[in-house]
């Protein structure tokens, strides 16, 4: 099994900035393709970015090309987000994604994924 922690998350005013981390943990993972995807009420789960299992190969969703940087630090076992310029329609819960499919991370129904963290941009 993948243990995946989410932090980082919070309340900021459009235009800023925050950093989501992911840890992980557990037997496979570092084999497995990463990344980030998002829900807001009412509305379909979004894949936000994902990263090959070794950090490499990024792809983002349209919605935030050139303001999102998914990076991953293989010693730390950690996964982040840098979120920059951030707009109101950001607002969602921001998952943790873990699967040996890339499909499936940026299509937001891996098979391991975290608790989930709030971002919220007003």
């Amino acid at each position: 099994d993948v243990q995946l922690v989410e932090s980082g998350g919070g309340s900021v005013q459009a235009g800023g900035s925050l950093r989501l981390s992911c840890a992980a943990s557990g037997v496979g993972y570092s084999l497995y393709y990463m990344g980030w995807f998002r829900q807001a009420p009412g509305k379909e789960r979004e894949g936000v970015a994902s990263i090959s299992s070794g950090g490499s190969r990024p792809t983002y969703a349209d919605s935030v090309k050139g303001r999102f940087t998914i990076s991953k630090d293989n010693a730390k076992n950690t996964l982040y987000l840098q979120m920059n310029s951030l707009k109101p329609e950001d607002t969602a819960m921001y998952y943790c994604a873990a699967d040996r499919l890339r499909g499936r991370v940026v299509d937001g129904t891996p098979d391991y994924k975290g608790q989930g963290t709030q971002v919220t941009v007003s």
